[in-house]
């Protein structure tokens, strides 16, 4: 199946190190059975991983017994769609790299939003 990003492109890689995406494959691909949506490729600040945490989901902090190192700024990672939406709502969304961000993004979230957080790879 090919994926496409909110460009309506072939979908690129977000991050092979740390390695992202609900399955693992580098890409914010959404295949129909991710629960969460992890579909925004995103480049994290301390800011933004501040407020993930303080909303209950902590992204920063190392759980290896999942092989997870935590996340530190400046690392890209697929974010869920509705977690970016509430702290984009919140004045706290992280940038986004448009390229990488799988076109299901559209469902939750506005291309001029994440438009106006964009960067480039």
């Amino acid at each position: 199946m090919q994926q496409m990003n909110v460009l309506r492109e072939d979908l690129m890689p977000c991050s092979y190190d740390p390695m992202t995406g609900y399955y693992r494959t580098g890409c914010c691909e959404n295949r129909g059975d991710d629960p969460g949506m992890h579909t925004v490729c995103c480049r994290v600040t301390d800011e933004f991983l501040a407020f993930s945490k303080e909303h209950g989901n902590d992204l920063s902090t190392p759980m290896p017994q999942y092989g997870f190192a935590g996340l530190q700024a400046g690392d890209q990672w697929c974010l869920c769609a509705m977690r970016w939406k509430e702290a984009f709502d919140a004045g706290h969304a992280c940038d986004v790299i448009l390229e990488s961000t799988h076109v299901s993004t559209l469902e939750y979230v506005d291309l001029a939003d994440l438009r106006r957080h964009a960067v480039n790879r």
